[in-house]
């Protein structure tokens, strides 16, 4: 099985083949991950992504990731122009960045904790579903080989890996059953 794993700190910084932008529908850049990585990567990301524009919140698109060490953006809509969230959208937009990363033959993707910034979306409810919906894509046929969530704090740190521990414990059990 791939690996996943948890990592705390800035998403640009990491050398991953694609980063995960949290996206709106529109695909214009604001602030938080999406500054980030406008502020590291340069304009020419949300220009690419804007004619890949508008997209169905829960969808993704993958853009070139200019000044970054990754080789590609992977823009996961997890919200709507009321920039609000639910575990349903941002189950979908993890699981349509994955199926990007696939169609690019891509190794290695780093998510950040989709909707909990703007969209204020609950910490653990995030690593639930996003840890899942991971786990559930990696069960199938993938080619990637390693799955990161980048994090921002302790508290996010304390969440995901909470969440991690609690499903490899299931599928241990599962797989003893």
């Amino acid at each position: 099985m791939p690996e996943i794993t948890l990592f705390v700190g800035d998403i640009t910084e990491l050398s991953t083949d694609a980063i995960v932008n949290a996206a709106n529908y529109h695909l214009w850049i604001g602030s938080g991950v999406a500054g980030a990585i406008k502020r590291a990567g340069g304009q020419e990301i949300e220009d690419e992504a804007l004619k890949k524009g508008p997209i169905p919140v829960g969808e993704a698109v993958a853009t070139r990731a200019g000044r970054l060490k990754a080789r590609y953006v992977i823009h996961a809509a997890a919200m709507g122009q009321d920039l609000r969230t639910d575990a349903d959208k941002i189950r979908k937009a993890t699981e349509n960045s994955l199926k990007r990363a696939d169609e690019l033959g891509l190794k290695s993707i780093a998510f950040p904790a989709l909707g909990t910034g703007v969209g204020g979306f609950p910490l653990d409810t995030a690593a639930k579903v996003m840890i899942a919906a991971v786990r559930d894509h990696l069960a199938g046929q993938s080619s990637l080989t390693g799955v990161v969530f980048a994090l921002r704090g302790a508290e996010a740190l304390r969440a995901f890996q909470k969440e991690l521990d609690a499903q490899n414990e299931g599928a241990r059990e599962q797989n003893q059953g």
